[in-house]
């Protein structure tokens, strides 16, 4: 049901990095459901409609957004660690679904052999399901939404934005040695691809991060130093928010 209900929210083409539409713009802070639309599930409704991180209420969400090599999912254990956050993983859940062997997996592995942005159908289908599953008060969702499509999907199903987004900013030639010397057996760890990646992430990620910079939810960091010169910034960060 949940996946009928998605397709019908979503246009048929690929990720774009085209501009919000007027309605976007005119609905910025919480998209609901059209007359037409069916309501959404209960449990999505108690995840979602009251205050972030309350008891009994959604939890507190941010999304960590970064280059592929930015060095956000090594921040995202630590911060999962140091500040009490339930870390959902864009990337891992594509990879799980791989490793499943269904046919849905053999399709994410050709789009990402590619260097090409999962549908958002699927993609947002996974988050839900990993935020839904989950009795945390604060999730991080790691590497998502990858798309304007992706953001507009997301905000649309559950009704709610997220309540940070953190930006690793890496300039491309120091994302490139890390992904080359990370060694960890990817099949998106071979120049070509990663090249494909820094591309799609320059056209398609960088929208998400202007359209939530302009509301004032973006906080950029600065992903050059070492890992724990990185989370200096990080923890400075997180130490000032009411969780």
């Amino acid at each position: 049901m949940w996946r009928r209900r998605l397709s019908a929210l979503l246009p048929r083409s690929p990720c774009s990095s085209s501009a919000p539409s007027s309605y976007q713009q005119q609905h910025r802070h919480i998209l609901l459901p059209t007359p037409n639309e069916k309501p959404l599930a209960p449990s999505l409704l108690r995840l979602f409609t009251s205050q972030a991180g309350s008891d009994g209420g959604r939890p507190f969400i941010a999304f960590i957004l970064g280059g592929p090599g930015s060095g956000k999912g090594t921040q995202c254990t630590r911060i999962a660690s140091d500040f009490g956050f339930a870390h959902v993983s864009a990337g891992d859940l594509l990879r799980n679904e791989i490793s499943s062997g269904t046919d849905q997996g053999e399709l994410i592995l050709e789009i990402i052999r590619e260097g090409r942005i999962v549908p958002s159908e699927i993609t947002v289908e996974l988050v839900r399901k990993a935020i839904e599953s989950t009795t945390a008060k604060r999730v991080l969702i790691d590497g998502f939404p990858r798309c304007e499509e992706n953001r507009i999907a997301f905000e649309k199903l559950t009704g709610t934005e997220p309540d940070l987004v953190v930006f690793f900013d890496c300039p491309e030639d120091l994302m490139v040695k890390r992904l080359l010397g990370r060694n960890q057996g990817r099949v998106d760890d071979n120049i070509e691809t990663i090249k494909k990646r820094l591309k799609v992430f320059e056209s398609l990620n960088m929208p998400v991060v202007n359209y939530y910079s302009s509301k004032g939810k973006a906080h950029k960091i600065n992903a050059t130093g070492t890992a724990d010169e990185i989370f200096e910034s990080v923890r400075k960060l997180f130490s000032s928010l009411r969780l």
